[in-house]
């Protein structure tokens, strides 16, 4: 009987990212088509939004291997290396930008989820923040759809529980605004995205 492939997690940093990236971005095109995002992604846009990951100082993507295949990643950076629109809620909530690190997405085989690996997807982008002694809380955000959305699955169950054991509040004052092309949509749309926070 074959051994079950080993996984494991790599946090890297900078040109250590660079040959992962068409790998990361049809996976984040993959797992993305799915809801809640439904989003309707292109490879060129993908590897270009994924550079900054390699260029953004303190930046890293937290990669999960079976065996030496890509199944899923996890991106952090400081939240001030974010464009203004998703530094904006917190500084119009007297919060200083500086003081977070920001989470910017989690992705994963279907196949591979249910193994903890969400788990360390959040305790590796945690230690990578607190390494440099700053920052006082960690953040990402989650994008809002109605109930009534004729695309949302039947049998779909949120992330909150999940979230919050991880320690994670949501924060309803605190929005923003991204736009993207849905899978059935001819051209992008804006979403509306709340932020969850943990202090560190």
């Amino acid at each position: 009987m074959p051994k079950p492939t080993e996984i494991t997690l790599k946090t890297l940093t900078g040109k250590a990212v660079t040959p992962y990236l068409s790998e990361l971005a049809a996976l984040r095109i993959e797992v993305f088509r799915d809801w809640p995002y439904i989003y309707d992604g292109n490879p060129a846009y993908e590897e270009k939004y994924l550079q900054t990951y390699v260029e953004a100082e303190r930046s890293a993507v937290v990669v999960a291997f079976a065996g030496n295949q890509v199944i899923g990643a996890a991106t952090c950076l400081p939240l001030t290396a974010e464009p203004a629109h998703v530094q904006l809620p917190f500084m119009a909530n007297g919060l200083d930008p500086r003081d977070c690190f920001y989470f910017g997405e989690s992705v994963l085989r279907k196949e591979y989820r249910g193994r903890g690996i969400g788990v360390g997807f959040f305790e590796a982008r945690e230690a990578h923040a607190q390494s440099f002694n700053i920052y006082k809380t960690t953040a990402f955000c989650a994008v809002q759809r109605p109930d009534e959305h004729p695309l949302r699955p039947a049998d779909f169950v949120p992330l909150d529980a999940f979230w919050g054991k991880r320690g994670y509040t949501k924060q309803p004052q605190l929005q923003c605004k991204m736009s993207w092309t849905d899978r059935d949509e001819t051209e992008q749309s804006e979403k509306t995205l709340t932020f969850w926070t943990k202090n560190l």
